[in-house]
């Protein structure tokens, strides 16, 4: 019961929202993400690994800097006492080409229901590679040899 009080503020409306970015559109201000994460927020996905505010709000920014555009789609939500888990599709656009990414988020909460911890699971390898001529065939060859 604790967990549904600390967490009144976070639903899964306002994480519909933070997990919504059409193509065209601006990201989250850091003072947006300041109103939902922890001034020590530990973020962490298959390609980097951040601690504090500072660092996540420069994580994102960068991806933003790196992409022609960017898009993020939220699907199924779940909050069970301190954690969220959001299931989503990241599209990015860099130099003509578009990248899709099926993935998932875990948030977890502290007291004051702020974000204390981030960590983003999906496949870095596959959709970025895959498209790439050449390399795409390597990557493919890849997973049929260890994953199939």
């Amino acid at each position: 019961m604790c967990g549904l009080i600390r967490l009144s503020s976070v639903n899964v409306d306002r994480l519909r929202e933070l997990f919504t970015k059409p193509y065209g559109t601006p990201a989250p201000s850091e003072e947006q993400w300041r109103e939902l994460y922890d001034e020590n927020v530990h973020f962490k996905d298959p390609t980097q690994e951040r601690q504090g505010i500072r660092a996540y709000v420069e994580a994102q920014d960068g991806l933003m800097r790196r992409c022609d555009d960017v898009y993020l789609t939220p699907a199924a939500i779940a909050v069970e006492g301190d954690t969220a888990f959001v299931e989503w599709e990241m599209g990015l656009k860099i130099k003509g080409i578009e990248f899709i990414y099926p993935g998932a988020t875990r948030l977890r909460f502290n007291a004051e229901g702020k974000v204390e911890d981030h960590r983003d699971y999906f496949d870095f390898v596959g959709p970025t590679f895959e498209p790439v001529p050449v390399v795409g065939g390597f990557v493919r060859w890849l997973y049929k040899r260890f994953v199939d």
